[in-house]
């Protein structure tokens, strides 16, 4: 299970040879191996594993969870079974796979999407499964400042008059989705002078909010505003707007989720509005939990081991232009809680990508 790597110094001669262990981790990435958003969270994961010294390997369901519970029901059953496998609760695959990893000695980590309140209480407790926590951002959070930044730029609204509104959500068996809607309707409850016209499902996809967006911008063709749970969404949304003949950014304002190069260079020519990132740095901050269990540290002690952060935050053109230029470097060792005091709380932020 632990990949061995062995060192020698030499000066001193071969005798004086070591072996240093290295942790394995799978991660089973639900996402498509082309997306945007999963490519280059991915990247930010090898990253610090690399800088961690972890053996990471990575399996792309491709947007199918027939795929991740082969490849789950492959990793666990392997003869050589990794230390960790790092798995999302995407469309609510979780609690099978936990039942898979019974008595294999994996232990388990769930990143993005942790179970549901509901999960849990029919999930129970399980002899066997070693599951060390859970890191997700808030994704309530991400849905709340996208609307309530919009209405920000919108400016105050006559007495008397509405401003009707759009939304595009994902996938409706994925929590992610769920919880940004919830912070989109928290926003709402505070502006009665919102109207929500519709919420349909983009299922994550830029060709079919295209399609829906064609025809709702028909439908509702007053919309002031449009929500939408990630970039590619947007960015059909956008396109769909702009083919009606009306202008993104001036005759209606876009908002989206990531952090994608196109999305980054629309909010930068202001087509885009609000711009909400941050949890693409999830499977990295994962990455540093691993390493220090597998060092011992009892992770939990310094922060809890089922971890929601505060990792979105809105996006303005400086920043854009930040995260455009060359790849942030993050010292992901310095992060580590390996000979800090109890006192000691992880860091982890996208600020620390912004120095």
């Amino acid at each position: 299970m632990l990949k061995v790597l062995f060192t020698c110094v030499w000066l001193l001669g071969p005798a004086f040879c070591g072996v240093v262990q290295a942790a394995s981790v799978v991660f089973l990435n639900p996402g498509m191996s082309t997306e945007t958003f999963w490519v280059s969270y991915t990247q930010f994961m090898q990253a610090a594993a690399k800088d961690l010294g972890l053996d990471l390997r990575v399996r792309y369901g491709e947007r199918d969870p027939r795929n991740t519970l082969e490849q789950a029901r492959e990793v666990l059953q392997s003869s050589e079974r990794p230390d960790y496998l790092v798995l999302v609760n995407e469309q609510y695959v979780a609690p099978q796979i936990l039942r898979m990893a019974q008595g294999s000695g994996v232990k388990l980590l769930m990143v993005n999407n942790a179970l549901t309140a509901d999960q849990v209480r029919l999930f129970g407790a399980h002899d066997g499964i070693n599951l060390i926590g859970s890191l997700v951002a808030d994704d309530e959070q991400a849905g709340y400042l996208m609307l309530k930044d919009m209405l920000r730029q919108r400016g105050r609204v006559a007495p008397g008059e509405s401003l009707d509104l759009l939304a595009f959500s994902g996938i409706k068996t994925t929590p992610v989705a769920l919880l940004r809607e919830q912070g989109m309707h928290r926003a709402l409850a505070e502006h009665p002078e919102v109207r929500l016209r519709q919420l349909v499902y983009g299922e994550w996809s830029r060709e079919r909010a295209f399609e829906q967006a064609t025809q709702l911008f028909k439908r509702y063709p007053q919309t002031a505003l449009v929500w939408s749970a990630n970039d590619q969404m947007a960015l059909g949304a956008m396109q769909a707007f702009q083919d009606s003949g009306r202008l993104p950014g001036k005759d209606a304002l876009f908002s989206a989720v990531n952090s994608s190069p196109e999305i980054l260079r629309e909010r930068l020519s202001g087509r885009l509005s609000s711009l909400v990132a941050g949890h693409f740095t999830v499977g990295g901050w994962a990455m540093v939990l691993i390493h220090d269990d597998a060092k011992g540290v009892d992770i939990g002690a310094h922060g809890g081991r089922d971890r929601r952060e505060a990792l979105f935050q809105l996006i303005d053109a400086a920043q854009a232009r930040r995260l455009l230029g060359p790849t942030p470097t993050v010292n992901f060792r310095a992060l580590s809680a390996v000979g800090k005091p109890a006192s000691y709380r992880y860091p982890f932020s996208m600020q620390l990508l912004m120095r």
